[in-house]
């Protein structure tokens, strides 16, 4: 209740007692004197009336405040958390996906942001956008190994990526929430887009739950097959022969699962295909899986990566000693 209604109801008590006040001290000076007990009797019949509007008044009042104080009625009970897990690292589109995503986040109720840099120390461009989005969040920092880090020229699926950034999340959970925590954690890449339903959905997760997700894997979709509510295969054009053949973005844990297997990770060694697999293996059986969006018939997350951009009118520039200002962040 805020500060301006409790000096408002102070004041309606405060009303209640001078009036009250006020009848007992006439009463008292009426005691031992001679009157005329029809006058005195009227007088007093309308104090009592006058006595009775004031408190009805104010009771009234009282009412209406604390209906102000409560409007809803009684308190709801929190919501698990969503704690979603962003592996990032630095490029020129960094800022501005992080920056879509911080938005989306920002429209969902009880989430908590991990944002993960790969990188030997926390960023200030991250660091910045982290302060200034609004959103509770935890940001931390872990290089990839070398040997396992893409170069510049190599397709994006020859080595998997986010991977040590992911279990770094991991365990961050592990040492700072506990068995009585509720939540449900989602790892949400920067470059995909995001309809807030999806969180929704996920939100009262068990074990795992999962869905379709749009524009991956060579087709329009990839999505967990369903009948009489229970996995019973997945739709999907690539390796489908893999143990859970999805995508990073197409399924949740529960954190009591993931707090009670200490073990599971993921495995920078997994196959090509096989990340996803590779966590999921140690947690849940396909029976076991949950699915959501209409039994997996709804699309609400696309794997829309951004297009490198084009700096060769930058690069010309720069070797004219006519580049853009490095001191503006993009």
């Amino acid at each position: 209740m805020t500060m301006k209604m409790k000096m408002k109801l102070k004041n309606v008590f405060m009303l209640y007692f001078l009036v009250s006040i006020c009848g007992l001290m006439y009463a008292l000076t009426q005691l031992g004197q001679p009157c005329d007990c029809t006058l005195h009797s009227r007088q007093s019949s309308d104090l009592v009336h006058s006595r009775d509007r004031t408190i009805s008044r104010l009771q009234g009042e009282l009412k209406r405040l604390q209906a102000r104080g409560n409007p809803e009625g009684p308190p709801k009970p929190a919501l698990p958390t969503i704690y979603t897990v962003t592996p990032t690292y630095t490029r020129l589109v960094q800022k501005a996906e992080l920056t879509r995503l911080s938005q989306t986040l920002l429209h969902v109720p009880s989430l908590h942001w991990v944002v993960v840099e790969d990188s030997p120390v926390k960023t200030s461009l991250v660091s910045e956008l982290l302060k200034r989005s609004g959103l509770p969040y935890t940001h931390l920092c872990t290089q990839t190994p070398k040997d396992f880090k893409l170069q510049e020229g190599d397709p994006n699926w020859l080595k998997p990526r986010g991977v040590e950034q992911r279990n770094l999340a991991l365990q961050w959970l592990r040492e700072n929430r506990g068995p009585s925590d509720e939540g449900v954690v989602y790892f949400a890449d920067d470059d995909n887009t995001y309809s807030l339903r999806l969180f929704e959905e996920m939100r009262f997760t068990k074990r795992v739950s999962v869905w379709p997700v749009g524009l991956v894997g060579g087709v329009r979709f990839e999505r967990p097959l369903v009948e009489r509510g229970k996995v019973t295969g997945f739709y999907t054009a690539w390796k489908p022969n893999r143990p859970f053949p999805m995508d990073m973005a197409g399924f949740a844990v529960s954190l009591p699962l993931l707090l009670a297997n200490p073990a599971a990770r993921f495995h920078l060694s997994a196959q090509r295909g096989n990340l996803e697999s590779s966590l999921l293996q140690t947690l849940v059986s396909i029976e076991e899986l949950e699915p959501r969006a209409s039994n997996c018939t709804k699309v609400l997350v696309w794997h829309t990566r951004t297009e490198k951009p084009k700096m060769k009118q930058e690069d010309a520039l720069i070797l004219q000693g006519l580049g853009s200002d490095p001191s503006i962040e993009v």
